[in-house]
């Protein structure tokens, strides 16, 4: 089957950390390096577009030292990660509500946006201060303000395809395959519009135990599966 999107919820990072006692922040460090081989490896495979969790607008409620940590290790992340993703024609996005972000991080995620913005290969969503339902909800909230669309005065107008358009990822296609770690199986708010008909691969490794091994076997598992869309 053709596989176009691949979103990945990276769960486990403070388990391994505990497991192998080490602080909380080595576990997300070693998670950040195995984001980085995987996009390196889903770019092999001509993947085109990778939509990766990194804060959930739920992790807020974490320690203000522990969300700290993580606005610090991304913004490394991004500014280290970023040339490499521009060698590689990767394009790089934020998805969520950037404004309630430390200006800081903003730079940073902006400047590496800017960096990449015409790039023609893989497309990376970072998916920061981010839910599926408050991005369904700001979706309609441009949609309401949008001055550029047609007439509506009963508010009957609106479809899935016009919608869509007012998703954070106005103009790519759904996610074929969602991979989610840790042996947890729910989807958690996380793209709730665009994984309707998504096929889903969970395993069993903690995220930084992750490897390029594992990722093979959930492409084959995808690429063995039939897609029915409702039908037969």
């Amino acid at each position: 089957m053709n596989l176009q999107h691949v979103a990945v919820i990276p769960d486990g990072n403070r388990r391994w950390a505990k497991l192998h006692h080490v602080p909380i922040l080595e576990g997300h460090r070693r998670g950040a390096e195995v984001m980085h081989h995987v996009v390196e490896h889903l770019i092999s495979r001509e993947v085109k577009y990778l939509t990766a969790w990194g804060f959930s607008t739920d992790n807020w409620k974490r320690s203000d030292s522990a969300v700290s940590d993580l606005f610090h290790l991304l913004a490394g992340w991004i500014e280290r990660d970023a040339p490499w993703l521009n060698s590689k024609g990767v394009r790089l996005r934020h998805i969520g509500r950037i404004s309630g972000l430390p200006e800081s991080l903003q730079l940073v995620i902006n400047q590496a946006v800017k960096l990449t913005k015409d790039n023609t290969g893989m497309t990376l969503n970072l998916a920061f201060n981010y839910t599926g339902r408050a991005e369904i909800v700001d979706a309609i909230s441009n949609w309401l303000i949008d001055k550029n669309t047609p007439p509506c005065p009963d508010k009957t107008c609106l479809d899935e395809e016009l919608f869509s358009r007012y998703l954070y990822t106005a103009g790519m296609p759904d996610v074929d395959l969602v991979i989610r770690t840790a042996g947890e199986f729910r989807l958690s708010n996380f793209m709730l519009w665009q994984t309707a008909y998504s096929e889903y691969y969970f395993s069993e490794l903690l995220w930084p135990d992750f490897s390029t091994v594992e990722l093979d076997l959930a492409l084959e598992a995808y690429s063995q599966r039939r897609r029915r869309f409702g039908g037969d």
